[in-house]
C-alpha cells in the first residue's frame, strides 16, 4: 500500500513516501479501514519535530527540536504512520469482531483506551502517535474504535471529527459550558476552534472568538458572537467594549504562551479555564493569587469518553454540525499540505485525500 513514514523526529524532509509497505490484517476484535481521507492536526506536526519533551519550551514550528523522544507517552517508534482524523470503510474484520461492519463507512476514535482503565491517558494509545494511523492506505483499529456514520457529506468532510472534533467537545464538557454562558475561545478559526464555536452554539453559549481580522467574518457565519483580534492589548477592556461585560464565564485555550496571563483575567469570579494545546508555547506565567483568590477552575482535556465522537456523528447526521474543510491534498502531497498548515492562514480543516470519490457527496 501507499504509505507515508516518519522516520524520526526532524524536518518535513524525515517523510517517506513509499507504495510497497505491507497491508495490516487486523487481529481478534480488530478490524481494518479502507482509508478514504484524513485530516492534519497540531499533533502530527508536535510529534514530527518532538514538542512533547519536556526539555522543549518554545512555540510549536516546523522543523525539529533535536530530542531522541519526542512523544508525550514516550512509546513511539519509528517509522511511524501517523494521522489521527481518519475515515473510511472497513474492508475486512478479524476474529471475533462484528462481521456487519463490512462495508459500512465509519469514523475512526483516535483513543485506543485500556479496556480496565479506560480514563487512565497513561495506558491509553493514540492512533498516529502509539499505533499507526491515517497516512496510508489502510489502518488497523479495535473493532470498539470505529463509529459507523449515514452521511451524504463527502469523506473529506468527516475526516475532521475524530480529533478536532472531540477535542473541542472534551473542552466544553470539562469547562461545564451551559446555556447562557460566555465562553471565550482562542485560536478560532483552527480545526478545534471551528468546532469549538459551533459546538458551544449548540449547548446555547455565546461565543468570543479570537483570531486574525481577515477571519471574522468565517466565524460570524458559524456562529460566533463576537469577534477579536488574536490577542488584544487589553483583553477586558476588549470585552467590555465589545459585550457590555469585562468577563467571560469560561475560556477554550488551544493557545497558551504569553496570552495566559490575560486569558485568566478575562475569567469571571468562579470562572473555568480549559486547554487542550499550547501552540504559542507550553511555559506560561501564573500568579496563585488569580487562581486562588478569585476561585478560578484549570482543567485540562485530552482523553475523552467514546461517547463524544459518536455524539458528534449523530450531529452531523442530523445537521446540526457542520464541518469546515479549508482545503484538500492528495496524499502524496502530504508535506504541502503540513507546509500549509504550519501557515496558519485557513479557517477550519486541512485534509488529505487516498481515493478521489473522498471528494464528492458520498453515495454508500
Amino acid at each position: 500500500m501507499r504509505a507515508f513514514l516518519l522516520t524520526g523526529h526532524g524536518g518535513l524532509d524525515r517523510y517517506r513516501f513509499v507504495t510497497d509497505w505491507p497491508i495490516p490484517e487486523p487481529g481478534p476484535k480488530e478490524v481494518r479501514v479502507r482509508v478514504h481521507a484524513c485530516g492534519l492536526n497540531n499533533v502530527d506536526v508536535n510529534t514530527r519535530v518532538g514538542w512533547y519533551a519536556r526539555e522543549v519550551q518554545a512555540p510549536t514550528q516546523g522543523e525539529g527540536f533535536g530530542v531522541e523522544v519526542g512523544t508525550w507517552s514516550g512509546r513511539v517508534r519509528f517509522p511511524l504512520i501517523q494521522g489521527s482524523d481518519i475515515v473510511g470503510v472497513v474492508d475486512r474484520v478479524g476474529e471475533g469482531a462484528d462481521p456487519r461492519l463490512l462495508g459500512r463507512r465509519v469514523v475512526v476514535d483516535n483513543w485506543i483506551r485500556d479496556p480496565e482503565e479506560p480514563w487512565n491517558p497513561m495506558k491509553a494509545r493514540y492512533v498516529g502517535s502509539e499505533v499507526d494511523g491515517g497516512f496510508a492506505d489502510y489502518c488497523v483499529v479495535p473493532e470498539a474504535n470505529v463509529v459507523p456514520v449515514e452521511s451524504p457529506l463527502p469523506s473529506v468532510a468527516l475526516a475532521t471529527l475524530a480529533c478536532s472534533g472531540t477535542t473541542a467537545e472534551g473542552m466544553l464538557e470539562r469547562a461545564g459550558v451551559g446555556e447562557g454562558d460566555w465562553v471565550l475561545v482562542t485560536g478560532a478559526s483552527g480545526g478545534v476552534g471551528v468546532f469549538l464555536v459551533q459546538l458551544a452554539k449548540l449547548r446555547k453559549a455565546r461565543v468570543v472568538a479570537l483570531a486574525s481580522p481577515e477571519k471574522h467574518e468565517a466565524l460570524r457565519a458559524l456562529g460566533a458572537d463576537v469577534c477579536l483580534p488574536r490577542s488584544p492589548e487589553n483583553l477586558p477592556k476588549a470585552l467590555e467594549a465589545a459585550t457590555g461585560r469585562p468577563h467571560v464565564d469560561a475560556v477554550a485555550d488551544v493557545v497558551g504562551g504569553s496570552l495566559f496571563p490575560a486569558l485568566l483575567e478575562a475569567l469571571r469570579p468562579g470562572g473555568a479555564y480549559v486547554t487542550s494545546g499550547a501552540i504559542a508555547g507550553p511555559k506560561v506565567d501564573l500568579d496563585l493569587r488569580d487562581l486562588y483568590l478569585r476561585n478560578l477552575t484549570l482543567r485540562g482535556s485530552g482523553l475523552v469518553p467514546p461517547e463524544i465522537l459518536r455524539r458528534l456523528v449523530r450531529y452531523v447526521e442530523e445537521g446540526r454540525l457542520s464541518p469546515v474543510v479549508a482545503g484538500v491534498w492528495p496524499l502524496e502531497r502530504l508535506p504541502e499540505a503540513q507546509a500549509a498548515f504550519l501557515e496558519k492562514r485557513h479557517v477550519g480543516k486541512l485534509v488529505v485525500y487516498h481515493l478521489p470519490e473522498a471528494l464528492e457527496p458520498y453515495k454508500g
